[in-house]
């Protein structure tokens, strides 16, 4: 059996030279971990960055907003016409009915004012203020109705009512009475 000895510096170098690999192998592997930790690691943005980031979105907030708006008055503006042409005709209905409306109650105060100027223009006649004649106006069209004491009298009714204005024609329905 051969035996070796050892030297002892030999030894002592070796355990040196065997530390130095060991420290050598640690930092180049705490070299790399931080390598790696510096490339996953993501950098703060700075403050000038946070506020161009904040005015890019604020700008596209304004862009969408105005473009809703816009669409929104559009809308708006076809929902207000559409509105005007009904209200126009509605208008326009309601002018045409309160025109209908208001010359038929004229018509109405004027077939009032014709019979009662008729029957008052009668009234006056000595022959026909004591005999009861039914006068009916419509339209200016006048009906006398009733007895009269004389041919006589039945014309002159026939020519009061027609000398009255508005009047636009006369029927008379008046009877002579014999007597």
């Amino acid at each position: 059996m051969q035996t070796t000895e050892m030297n002892p510096t030999a030894v002592q170098t070796s355990g040196v030279a065997a530390k130095a690999t060991r420290v050598a192998s640690v930092l180049a592997v705490s070299a790399l971990a931080l390598g790696l930790m510096a490339c996953s690691k993501t950098e703060e943005p700075t403050v000038g960055q946070r506020l161009d980031s904040a005015v890019e979105k604020t700008e596209q907030a304004a862009a969408d907003a105005r473009a809703k708006t816009e669409a929104a008055m559009q809308k708006a503006e076809v929902q207000v016409e559409k509105g005007a042409e009904r209200a126009e005709v509605a208008a326009k209905d309601l002018g045409d009915s309160a025109k209908q409306a208001a010359n038929t109650a004229m018509e109405k105060v004027d077939d009032a004012s014709i019979t009662a100027q008729v029957s008052a223009g009668l009234a006056k006649d000595p022959d026909l203020s004591a005999i009861k004649i039914n006068v009916d106006t419509q339209g200016g069209a006048v009906t006398l109705n009733g007895p009269a004491p004389s041919l006589a009298a039945k014309d002159r009714a026939q020519t009061i009512a027609k000398s009255v204005k508005g009047v636009t024609s006369v029927t008379n329905l008046l009877v002579v009475s014999a007597g």
